[in-house]
Parts: C-alpha cells; structure tokens; sequence
C-alpha cells in the first residue's frame, strides 16, 4: 500500500481539503446572499405574478442567461482583473471565491425561481386576501411554501461548486482541483489523481445525501 501511495503527503491533502470546503462555504453563502433576492425578483416581476414587469423581467432573464453560457473556465480568466481588484490576487482560495460566486449565482437564482413558480397560487392569493404586503408574502408565504424546493436547489449549487473549485486549479486556484492537476496530471503522479478523485467523489456524495434528507424533512408531500 505504501508502494502504490508513494506520492502522497497527507498534510497537502489535508490542506487542500481545507481550501476546497473554505472555497465551497464562502462561495455557497455569498450565491444564496445574491442569488436569493435575484431569483425572487425574476419570480415577482414574471408574467402573470405579483409585480409584473416584463422589461424589468426580461432584462434580468438576458443578463442571467448570458452569465449561465459563459463555461465557467473562460469566466475564470475573463474576470482575473475583476478578481484582482476586489481581493488582491486572482490565485490561491481567495482569487477563487469571486469567479465562483459570478458563476453559480444566476444559475441558482435561476433555481429559486422555478422553486416559487411551484407554490400553490391559492395560497399567495389567500395571502395577499388577508392584506399581506408584498415582503409579508415573501417571507410568510413563498419562502416557506418553497422550502423544500430551494433546500433542493442549494443542494444543487453546492455540488456545481464543487465541481467549479476543482476546475479552478487550471489557473492555480487552490484546493483538490489545483492538486490533482498539479501532480496528478502534470507530473504524472496517478496515486495523487485517484485520492483527489476519491475525495471529492466522497464530497459530492455527503452533499448530496445531506441535502436530500433535508428536502425529505421539508417537503409537504
């Protein structure tokens, strides 16, 4: 076994695990921070909805629509000077977070909005009945009703992230990714591409069964 690890330093794995979760939580709670307002606003100003505003609406839908094509390798690069700018370095965790965070949050607010669109009408309506203003009905009726819906949808998004960071180790940006590619790939060292494999496999699993009983417990069905 020590033969076919011969190329492991387990405190790099450490460590790159450590930036891969710091990657994946900071750029989770600043695309549910950004993403959950703009997938409630695409949802309020739709045809047929609470403020419908179809400019405002298809505007936000363009922008949202242009970020979600860009591949999230070129929107590294393209926002390097961006990134610099906001946190000093385009490389490591930190140079990471803002590519991130531009690349998940039209995706997952594109999520939330299809979560609300699945709220039982009669129910905002009762709401809005009982003289519930718009923020009441945000937060007393839509949030809660789409509970399960946008749990599921942070499941999502954490697992696409996740798949985001190990991309980002192309330009160096920290985590398993940066060390799978780094030896693993350009030093030909198989033994450090299969534990990283393992590893973020193992991830995406946890967060993928965590979200799910999350969504189990929530749901009203």
């Amino acid at each position: 076994m020590a033969e076919l690890l011969k190329n492991i330093y387990w405190a790099d794995i450490a460590q790159a695990c450590l930036d891969t979760l710091s990657m994946l939580a900071a750029a989770l709670g600043f695309t549910v921070l950004l993403g959950l307002p703009l997938g409630v606003l695409l949802f309020l100003t739709g045809k047929r909805q609470l403020h419908e505003t179809l400019l405002v609406y298809r505007s936000l839908s363009v922008l949202v629509n242009i970020l979600r094509s860009l591949p999230f390798i070129i929107l590294l690069i393209v926002l390097i000077p961006l990134t610099t700018l906001l946190v000093g370095t385009s490389l490591g965790v930190p140079g990471t977070i803002p590519p991130l965070v531009v690349g998940c949050t039209p995706f997952f607010a594109r999520l939330v909005e299809t979560a609300l669109r699945e709220v039982d009408r009669g129910v905002v309506e009762a709401t809005q009945a009982m003289g519930a203003s718009t923020w009441q009905v945000i937060r007393h009726t839509l949030l809660p009703e789409a509970r399960a819906g946008l749990l599921a949808a942070v499941t999502v998004t954490a697992i696409v992230l996740v798949d985001y960071t190990a991309m980002a180790g192309v330009i160096g940006g920290g985590g398993l990714g940066d060390l799978a590619i780094r030896y693993g790939y350009q030093r030909f060292q198989t033994d450090v591409m299969v534990v990283t494999v393992i590893l973020l496999l193992v991830l995406v699993q946890g967060l993928q069964m965590t979200g799910d009983r999350l969504v189990a417990r929530y749901s009203h069905r």
